[in-house]
């Protein structure tokens, strides 16, 4: 499997300068090869070759004075910038035919010269590790790298990214074999939340870190200093820097919380079952802030990331799972509940119940009895779900199913 390695890396003046011509030359590439796709597409439907492509917007635009320029940047640099628009236009296609899931992708755009994040990906023709440990880049030079690990295998590409805070990362992606943790015999339903970031089905609970909302204060000031300065001047350029500087120590934090977070469920569990909730749907709320600021699906990806290299199992159950009105004793569904409500006592059976907590144990029996039959095993006796539980199709926008209030018992997965 394929990982990548980040690192920060130090450039002295000159190969800033070059660096930067060679981010603009990639951005030119790109923009002409747009442009000579869209001219074709426009006048007969067909489509231009890469192979083509490099010729007319790379190798004969070297011998014209109006790109002559190109001529000083690597070329594998430029190259890749073509591979890009290639994988641009490969997702577009595949997601408007249905075979790319997830939010629909649009049409390749031209890249500005104002964007704030800017990178260039090096294959192994544009890039060499000394032995020193300094990393050497095509018609760049010899960099210097803070290394904090070091690499498992030889890296097949890096890509350098210089990001809105003004730091320059390089990019390793490497070839490692999987990492496989100790089987255990625990596995633990999640129930993510605002109030208290995850309540687990083994009564364990993670607090909310609220990265964003502690430096607000900062973040305030520094936005007020930067709405000051005059447009155009040095001192916004400077000041805008010190605001993206502010968000990144907050994004650095939260990534930094995810992995670690997910390593330790990981460790201490064999599965992890969470409940797929509709993330840009609760973003358009009065709890945007807080629930961009939870990153829910950042933790998400990292936990099943982290459990395809260790060999453990993460399942996603239904979002139309009434989890936080169905019994986890007696699976009875008791009807909606107003967000105030933290505990309630099942009309089945009399158990109190705490809310987030026996919602995760809804979730725990839920994904255990999807994933039992993704397997092919019988449902195991007493595991019982409702009719909301079950898969459902995916859809531009999947209608949920109505739940009535009153005692109904579960339905057994088929």
């Amino acid at each position: 499997m394929h990982l990548r390695y980040s690192f920060r890396i130090e450039l002295t003046p000159g190969q800033r300068v070059a660096l930067a011509r060679t981010f603009g030359c990639a951005r030119v590439v790109y923009n002409d090869a747009l442009t000579v796709r869209k001219a074709a597409w426009k006048a007969d439907r067909s489509k231009v070759a890469t192979g083509e492509l490099a010729r007319r917007v790379i190798t004969e635009a070297k011998r014209t004075s109006e790109r002559a320029w190109l001529a000083e940047v690597s070329v594998d640099a430029l190259q890749s910038s073509l591979r890009d628009l290639d994988a641009a236009y490969k997702n577009f296609f595949e997601s408007v035919s249905g075979k790319r899931r997830g939010r629909k992708m649009g049409l390749p755009v031209f890249k500005k010269k104002s964007d704030s994040r800017q990178s260039i990906r090096f294959s192994k023709n544009g890039f060499r590790l000394r032995d020193h440990g300094r990393l050497y880049l095509a018609k760049i030079g010899d960099v210097k790298v803070r290394w904090s690990r070091p690499l498992p295998s030889a890296p097949s590409s890096v890509t350098v990214v210089n990001d809105p805070s003004g730091r320059y990362f390089a990019s390793f992606v490497v070839d490692v074999e999987p990492a496989e943790l100790d089987p255990v015999e625990a596995e633990v339903g999640i129930d993510l939340g605002l109030t208290t970031y995850a309540v687990l089905s083994n009564g364990k609970t993670i607090d909310n870190p609220r990265f964003l909302r502690r430096a607000e204060r900062k973040l305030r000031t520094a936005q007020q200093t930067l709405s000051r300065k005059a447009q155009g001047s040095k001192n916004r350029a400077k000041a805008r820097v010190k605001v993206a500087r502010a968000h990144a120590r907050v994004t650095d934090a939260r990534k930094d919380w995810c992995h670690q977070t997910a390593s330790r469920l990981l460790r201490d569990n064999q599965a992890v079952y969470l409940e797929d909730l509709a993330v840009c749907g609760l973003a358009r709320t009065r709890l945007a802030k807080s629930v961009h600021d939870a990153a829910w699906g950042t933790f998400r990806r990292v936990l099943m990331e982290k459990a395809v290299r260790h060999g453990r199992h993460v399942g996603v159950v239904s979002r139309w799972l009434p989890s936080s009105q169905t019994c986890a004793v007696c699976w009875v569904v008791d009807g909606k509940k107003p967000l105030h409500v933290r505990t309630w006592r099942c009309e089945g059976c009399g158990t109190l119940h705490d809310r987030d907590l026996n919602a995760s144990r809804v979730i725990l029996a839920a994904g255990q009895a999807e994933r039992l039959n993704a397997l092919g095993g019988p449902v195991s006796p007493g595991v019982e779900i409702p009719r909301q539980a079950r898969p459902v199709e995916r859809g531009t926008h999947p209608k949920p199913q109505p739940v009535t209030a009153g005692r109904q018992t579960g339905i057994p997965v088929l």
